[in-house]
């Protein structure tokens, strides 16, 4: 038969529509197949980190509690470091977790929140392709940006740290972006809805959005409603829904209270002491941070500074903030960051020449690929900043056999990492709140408490390490006719309240 022959018969047909399909989806199929290996290789070390105790209580156990709640009727409900029972909108206003439940309810697992929010983030990709090829004229030049963006070392690390709901905000926002770039205000709304539910100042990147929408698209009305709908919800959540919940105004205004402690306060003092807003914008952390993020970027978001100011309020919240932690880029905070500068650089690629945009792209992946080398998650590179040392090797085994000693649902109290794997139950305590636990399971080493040194101002849902405080407790519940120790190796004991 010849090469014509071969060619016309149906299975050459088949073969050369494959051939054309494939050649015309060559940068999409790229961008899909390493979603999939970055995400396999993220869900891999976060799998790594979980079983060998990397992670805590705070914050997965805590997500994981909130979630195994509402599966089983009681939604968001977790407990607190101070021992008491409430619904998680008590300080933070992200139900989106409970759309997880179904997923727990499917595989019962941490790691399954720590699957999701993974596979969530890498999927950013998709929106960010397609942002590309709209804007940069090829499929090339869009491809190489989508990969830029799995590249970017900070992405790597906020996906890695299971879990948090406004993580779930970056693709929520990027697929936002993409549907208002195609005059799509419904689904826009949809995924604008979603970002909403995972945090509370989320809304205010809609507002952002808006903003944009109206100034650079020229959508006047619809840019109005966008802002004022963000506005609202933020609003909401502050002013009305974590009150209502906490009986008290939120504990995150600790954190502002040099600029105001509160939001009126922080337009008051940008009113009257107007220097003493631009001082706290303006330390070392709050430009390093900066600087963090736009580097791998090659400087990019400066060129398309309109979408890239819908992340001004994020920004702005970071660097009001006396917490450190909120300006380390390794950490959650900046998710309403990343997906409006990376939308900013696809606009800012687009203003060049189009012979020059593949170069350009490829220039981004490659200083992101180097930052993510040198800074990234990986191993061998810099510790995780919720990596609070390595646990000493025989203590891996001894933690695994007393957790499976405690029964499930019973309610338990333990030091933070191995709250990570015994969250799954309506009462969880994590020590030196035993009260009402029927069991306690401590790791000498792990000796971080979710409580302020004595004599500090109170600090929301953090704590410190006091390994006075551990020693304490352990010869307290030694010492105890209520408690029998039936457990003890290499460090890790295991106490069980004694029945009347």
């Amino acid at each position: 038969m010849t090469d014509l022959q071969i060619a016309e018969s149906p299975a050459g047909n088949v073969r050369a529509r494959i051939a054309v399909l494939v050649a015309e989806r060559r940068w999409q199929l790229v961008v899909w197949a390493a979603m999939t290996a970055w995400s396999a290789a993220l869900f891999l070390l976060v799998r790594w980190h979980f079983t060998e105790f990397h992670l805590a209580r705070y914050d997965l156990g805590n997500m994981v509690q909130a979630v195994w709640s509402t599966a089983h009727g009681r939604p968001l409900e977790a407990t607190v470091g101070t021992g008491e029972q409430v619904e998680r909108l008590a300080g933070h206003v992200d139900p989106i977790l409970a759309l997880l439940a179904p997923l727990w309810m499917v595989a019962p697992s941490p790691l399954t929140l720590a699957a999701a929010q993974v596979a969530a983030v890498g999927l950013g990709a998709l929106p960010v392709y397609w942002l590309g090829r709209r804007h940069l004229g090829s499929d090339r030049s869009a491809g190489l940006v989508a990969l830029a963006y799995l590249a970017y070392p900070w992405l790597a690390w906020t996906a890695l740290d299971a879990i948090h709901p406004v993580t779930f905000a970056i693709p929520l926002f990027l697929f936002g972006i993409w549907f208002l770039d195609s005059e799509r205000l419904f689904p826009f709304a949809v995924t604008a809805a979603l970002a909403a539910a995972t945090g509370e100042l989320m809304g205010l990147s809609i507002a952002g959005l808006g903003l944009w929408y109206w100034l650079a698209r020229g959508h006047r009305r619809a840019g109005i409603g966008i802002f004022g709908a963000g506005l609202a919800w933020s609003f909401l959540c502050i002013k009305v829904i974590i009150p209502a919940f906490a009986g008290q105004e939120s504990q995150f205004y600790a954190h502002y209270t040099e600029v105001g402690g509160s939001p009126e306060g922080v337009l008051r003092t940008a009113v009257t002491r107007p220097w003493a807003i631009v001082d706290a914008l303006t330390t070392a952390s709050d430009i390093g941070y900066l600087v963090a993020l736009v580097a791998p970027l090659a400087g990019a978001v400066l060129l398309a500074p309109g979408i890239a100011l819908a992340a001004t309020p994020a920004l702005a919240a970071l660097g009001l903030s006396s917490f450190e932690a909120l300006t380390d880029p390794r950490q959650h905070y900046i998710a309403g960051v990343i997906p409006f500068f990376f939308a900013a650089s696809v606009f800012a690629l687009a203003r060049l020449p189009e012979q020059r945009r593949a170069h350009a792209a490829a220039f981004v992946l490659t200083l992101s690929a180097l930052f993510s080398a040198m800074l990234g998650p990986w191993p061998g590179g810099v510790g995780p900043a919720w990596l609070q040392g390595e646990l000493p090797a025989e203590r891996i085994p001894a933690l695994r056999q007393a957790i499976a000693m405690v029964p499930e649902d019973a309610p338990v109290a333990s030091t933070n990492r191995a709250g990570s794997h015994l969250s799954e139950r309506r009462y969880f305590y994590s020590v030196p709140h035993v009260e009402d636990a029927h069991w306690v399971v401590l790791d000498m080493v792990d000796t971080w408490v979710p409580l302020p040194p004595q004599g500090e101002e109170p600090r929301p849902s953090w704590g410190h390490t006091d390994p006075e405080l551990i020693r304490t407790l352990r010869a307290r519940l030694a010492s105890s006719k209520r408690w029998t120790k039936v457990f003890d190796r290499d460090g890790v004991l295991v106490f069980r309240r004694v029945q009347p």
